[in-house]
């Protein structure tokens, strides 16, 4: 048990410094290292665990905490958590304090404008692994998008937009045959 839990922070401690733009810029990376390197979830479960950790409240980084859950129980949800959270903390903890010691300094505008491509970068391949996990097909990537495109283009509430898809899957399944 020792071992595992010792993987999985040595697993999730990195990805922790890597999470520029948030949690969500590191789920391709979380789930090659969980689904394919160690195999400690198929891509159905991961694809669950993502929905359950988008659904509840928090953190999107907290599905690396059902991943600990699913893997080591207890003890390794704690260590997971620790282990996403913990580095990233730290790293922040000094970068603030630099930070706010040289206000409009030039370093600060050249950081945040060579991160914003890799955060969105990483964004991007965070939506494609889970787009290549949709288990739809065509016709879930598709609703995928439109819902994408609808919910940027207008107020709309997301739930809404999540009972219109899966509607429309459930009836485009069920008259065509997909």
């Amino acid at each position: 048990m020792g071992k595992l839990l010792l993987s999985l922070l040595l697993v999730f401690a990195p990805l922790s410094i890597a999470t520029i733009g948030g949690g969500q810029t590191v789920v391709a990376d979380i789930q090659r290292q969980v689904v394919d390197v160690h195999h400690w979830m198929t891509r159905d479960e991961f694809l669950n665990a993502f929905a359950i950790s988008r659904m509840a409240p928090g953190p999107g980084s907290l599905l690396v905490t059902l991943i600990g859950w699913q893997v080591a129980g207890i003890a390794g949800a704690i260590v997971s958590t620790i282990g996403i959270f913990g580095p990233t903390t730290f790293l922040i903890y000094g970068v603030a304090h630099l930070w706010s010691r040289n206000p409009g300094a030039r370093w600060q505008r050249a950081l945040e404008s060579g991160l914003r491509p890799v955060a969105a970068g990483m964004i991007l391949a965070a939506v494609y692994v889970l787009l290549r996990s949709l288990e739809g097909g065509w016709l879930a990537q598709a609703i995928a998008f439109a819902s994408t495109g609808v919910l940027m283009a207008t107020r709309i509430n997301p739930l809404l937009l999540l009972a219109a898809g899966s509607g429309i899957f459930l009836a485009a399944r069920m008259i065509f045959a997909i």
